[in-house]
C-alpha cells in the first residue's frame, strides 16, 4: 500500500545533514546580502519598492531596520544549523524570508522562491531529532529515524523544479543558442575563461547540457549505477553556474540536496560516524495521516499547476511576462527597453513627462522600462502621489521593449490610462500590445 511505503520508518541521517547545510547556507545568504550591499541597494536606498502585487502592505523597515532584519535571519540560520529552538527558528525564518521576498521583486531570483518552499517544508520535518541542541536539552526528541515521505517530498519537489526548468528551455532562442550567446557576452572580460565563453562550440555544449542536466539529474541520482557520476557532474555543473553567473547560494543548495539520494550507510560513513544506523522495518501510520496526505496532495498540485499557468494566458509569456515568475523559467530571456510616463491632469489637461530618475533607483529603472507589472505599479504609485497633492490624474506609458537582442518593438498601448486599470494575476492585460516575437525561421 502507498501509505505503508510513505510512512515506513527510515534512517534520518540525510535530513540531519541537510538541516545543518541548509542553516549554514541561509545564514551566509542573509549576512552576505548585507555585506555585498544588496540590502542597501534593494531595500534601503529606494524611496519605495515594487512589491508583489497584492502585497503592497509589506514594506521595508524604515532607516537601517532592514540591516537588523537580515541579521536576525542570519542568526536564525545558525540556530537552524545547530538545531536550537528549531521549530520556532525555521518557522520565523520562513515568515521573514517570505516577507522580504514579497516586499520587493526588483532583484527577483528563482532561488529566493525555492528557499521559501524548502523552508516551509522544513517546518514540518523532524530535522532536530539528532545532532541538535534541542535533542540534547530534551532527550525525548532524540531519534535516528523518520517517515520515508520526508525523503520523497524533497525529491519530488526537486523533480518539479528541474523538469519544468528543462521543458522551459525547449524553445527557439535556447535551441538556436542565441540566448546563451547573449548571456555569455557579458562574461568576455572574465580572466582565463572569458574568451573561451564566446565560442559557438561552447554555447552548443552549454545549451545541450542545460537541457539534459535538468531533465536527467534526478533520475540519474535515484539510480544507483549512475548516482556517483551524476553527483560528480552536478558538482561541475553547479560550480560553473556559481562562477559564471554568480547566483548566490543556489548552486550550493542544489548540491546539499544530494544527501537525500544516498543510502543511510553512506551518509553515516561520510558525515555521522557516531550515529546509530536505523535498520528497522517499522511502519508507523499516525492518526492524522489523512491530513498529511491531503496537505501533500494540495501542495504538489499547486506546484504542478503554477508553472504552467502561462499556457492559459493569451500571448507569449516571453513577451508579456504574465505567468513567468514562480515557474522555474530560468535564464531564458534578456529584456531591455525604453519607457516614458506622461501624467495628464484631469481638471486642467496639463501634461507632464515624468522624470523617472527622481523616483527610481537605477535597478528599478531597468525593470520599469520593460516589465508590464512594474510599468503598471509605477503608474499606480504616481496616481497615489498626485492624489496626495489634491490632483486627479491619468497616467500613460510609451514603451518599447527588446527581447533577446531583437529590435525594440512597441510594448504598451499609449492610449490606455494605466492609473485606471486593474491588475489580474490570471488574465492577459490588453494594454500590453501583441507580441512581435518571431520563430527561428522568420528571424
Amino acid at each position: 500500500m502507498l501509505q505503508n511505503w510513505l510512512f515506513k520508518k527510515v534512517d534520518n541521517g540525510s535530513l540531519i545533514i541537510f538541516r545543518i547545510l541548509f542553516g549554514i547556507l541561509i545564514s551566509l545568504e542573509s549576512f552576505g546580502a548585507i555585506l555585498t550591499g544588496w540590502v542597501r541597494r534593494t531595500l534601503i536606498e529606494p524611496s519605495f519598492t515594487f512589491s508583489f502585487i497584492g502585497f503592497e502592505w509589506l514594506q521595508p523597515l524604515p532607516g537601517n531596520g532592514m540591516y537588523f532584519y537580515f541579521v536576525i535571519m542570519g542568526i536564525l540560520g545558525i540556530f537552524i544549523a545547530i538545531g536550537f529552538k528549531y521549530r520556532w527558528s525555521i518557522l520565523l525564518f520562513t515568515l521573514l524570508w517570505s516577507a522580504v521576498y514579497l516586499m520587493q521583486k526588483t532583484a527577483y531570483n528563482n532561488h529566493y522562491y525555492l528557499l521559501i518552499l524548502i523552508s516551509f517544508l522544513m517546518c514540518f520535518m523532524p530535522a532536530n531529532s539528532y545532532a541538535s541542541v534541542d535533542s540534547r536539552l530534551e532527550p525525548s526528541l532524540r531519534s535516528n529515524s523518520m517517515p520515508a515521505y520526508v525523503n520523497w517530498i524533497i525529491i519530488f519537489q526537486l523533480l518539479v523544479v528541474y523538469t519544468y526548468a528543462a521543458l522551459a528551455k525547449l524553445y527557439g532562442d535556447w535551441l538556436d543558442l542565441s540566448i546563451i550567446e547573449i548571456l555569455l557576452r557579458g562574461k568576455a572580460s572574465y580572466p582565463l575563461i572569458g574568451d573561451l565563453l564566446q565560442h559557438a562550440w561552447v554555447h552548443t555544449i552549454i545549451g545541450a547540457m542545460g537541457i539534459l542536466f535538468d531533465l536527467l539529474i534526478i533520475p540519474a541520482l535515484l539510480w544507483k549505477p549512475t548516482r556517483n557520476w551524476a553527483f560528480g557532474f552536478a558538482i561541475l555543473f553547479h560550480l560553473f553556474n556559481s562562477i559564471i553567473f554568480q547566483i548566490g547560494i543556489f548552486p550550493y543548495l542544489a548540491l546539499a540536496f544530494i544527501v537525500f539520494f544516498y543510502p543511510p550507510e553512506v551518509i553515516k560513513k561520510r558525515f555521522l560516524k557516531q550515529k546509530e544506523l536505523y535498520t528497522g522495518q517499522e511502519i508507523k501510520i499516525p492518526p492524522y495521516r489523512n491530513w498529511i496526505l491531503l496537505g501533500c496532495g494540495l501542495y504538489f498540485m499547486i506546484q504542478l499547476v503554477l508553472p504552467v499557468r502561462h499556457l492559459f494566458i493569451a500571448d507569449d509569456v516571453l513577451w508579456t511576462e504574465e505567468g513567468h515568475r514562480m515557474s522555474w523559467r530560468m535564464m531564458l530571456r534578456s529584456r531591455s527597453g525604453i519607457a516614458q510616463f506622461v501624467v495628464v491632469n484631469k481638471d486642467t489637461g496639463a501634461k507632464i513627462i515624468v522624470p523617472t530618475n527622481l523616483y527610481l533607483s537605477p535597478e528599478q529603472m531597468e525593470k520599469v522600462t520593460c516589465y508590464p507589472d512594474f510599468i503598471w505599479q509605477f503608474a499606480q504609485y504616481l496616481k497615489k502621489e498626485y492624489t496626495a497633492r489634491g490632483q486627479q490624474i491619468s497616467v500613460f506609458a510609451k514603451a518599447k521593449v527588446s527581447i533577446n537582442g531583437r529590435p525594440l518593438a512597441p510594448f504598451i498601448d499609449s492610449s490606455v490610462d494605466l492609473a485606471a486599470e486593474k491588475w489580474d494575476h490570471f488574465k492577459h492585460h490588453k494594454w500590453i500590445l501583441p507580441s512581435p516575437l518571431k520563430t527561428n525561421e522568420e528571424r
